[in-house]
């Protein structure tokens, strides 16, 4: 019998401290939860949910699966559209990938829903060997990519996509706003093969509808063009390059913005063709650890491609990191608008 005396023993560890904002007070739960500072933005409402509610009106093989967080993956849309066709596996990652794997065997499109930590480290060996080899078009959709969660390294997904893609047979992606959730849905609904694409989640911010985007797999686009600084940019580190430019082009800095949702396989002819042009410093931005992403990806791409120029990476450390504000967190690892546009100036 386990002796009760132990629940009233101290711990030899130090508990983690509540986060505190500058005046002292406990930080909400809001200011460390919430995806993006959306200020002065159109948000759409789980557009992820939305689409999917929309493809299942014409596509009965099209299911959905959740590892106990239907409601912060925007599944629960489809789960009230279609319960029948949703499945709750309860906190069991390996078995949801199982399951979703089994599913796709027999004929479904499962679209498989957790947070972006639990699929890249617990249940990679089971999307290796049900998924990935087999080829099968399972669609791992995951929440709080990156520094999009102030609660720290137990739900910050900052190494998923160095882990994701050194993984054969898998697409990965990382779209930027609500119109690409949208369209990359549906387009990846017909892939034939497996994906992870990361996802914000709730009320997401609509940035590249203005510019008439048109998400395409595997492919990179020019957002906005410039003569002094190519962005190399994936996920909302596009939005956050696009407000960038606008300061710069203030101090007469002029910024071009390449948009890259599909990491792997990464469009190498059109980022080698937009770096080779000259003139320009290549400074990619990206919502992951600078060990093993979009950055290392494009500085391995250029130099097999024989293209050499100045180029920079914005990411985040390779490092556990802190708990707190969102706002907070992304000043202090550079990756706010404030510190993008302040790097690009030093380092011009």
């Amino acid at each position: 019998m386990i002796d009760a005396s132990l629940s009233r023993r101290k711990s030899k560890y130090t508990p983690r401290t509540v986060p505190v904002s500058e005046d002292g007070s406990k930080l909400t739960t809001s200011a460390m939860i919430a995806s993006l500072d959306a200020e002065g933005r159109e948000t759409v409402a789980a557009p992820f949910g939305h689409a999917l509610v929309d493809l299942a009106k014409t596509r009965d093989d099209i299911v959905g699966l959740t590892a106990d967080l239907s409601k912060y993956t925007d599944l629960h849309i489809f789960a009230k559209a279609y319960p029948d066709r949703f499945y709750q596996m309860g906190m069991a990652e390996q078995v949801m990938i199982s399951a979703a794997a089994g599913l796709a065997r027999e004929g479904f499109t499962p679209f498989a829903t957790t947070y972006a930590v639990f699929a890249s480290r617990r249940a990679y060996d089971f999307i290796c060997m049900a998924i990935a080899e087999e080829n099968l078009p399972v669609k791992i959709v995951c929440a709080l990519p990156g520094l999009t969660t102030g609660y720290g390294p137990s739900h910050q997904a900052t190494d998923d996509i160095a882990i994701m893609r050194a993984m054969p047979n898998l697409t990965v992606l990382d779209p930027c706003d609500a119109t690409e959730i949208d369209q990359a849905t549906r387009v990846i609904a017909d892939h034939p093969g497996p994906v992870y694409m990361r996802l914000l989640r709730g009320n997401v911010p609509d940035v590249l509808g203005e510019y008439g985007y048109k998400f395409k797999l595997g492919k990179a686009q020019m957002i906005r063009d410039g003569r002094d600084v190519l962005f190399v940019s994936s996920g909302f580190m596009t939005m956050r390059v696009l407000d960038a430019a606008k300061r710069l082009r203030a101090d007469g800095v002029d910024c071009a913005v390449l948009h890259v949702p599909t990491i792997k396989p990464l469009d190498v002819e059109t980022i080698a063709a937009e770096a080779a042009k000259g003139g320009r410093l290549v400074v990619t931005a990206e919502n992951h650890s600078i060990t093993g992403g979009l950055g290392e990806a494009v500085g391995a791409a250029l130099m097999r491609a024989g293209v050499h120029v100045p180029f920079r990476q914005i990411a985040l450390p390779d490092a556990f990191l802190d708990a707190g504000a969102l706002p907070t967190l992304h000043d202090q690892y550079g990756i706010s608008v404030d510190a993008v546009t302040a790097s690009v100036k030093a380092w011009l």
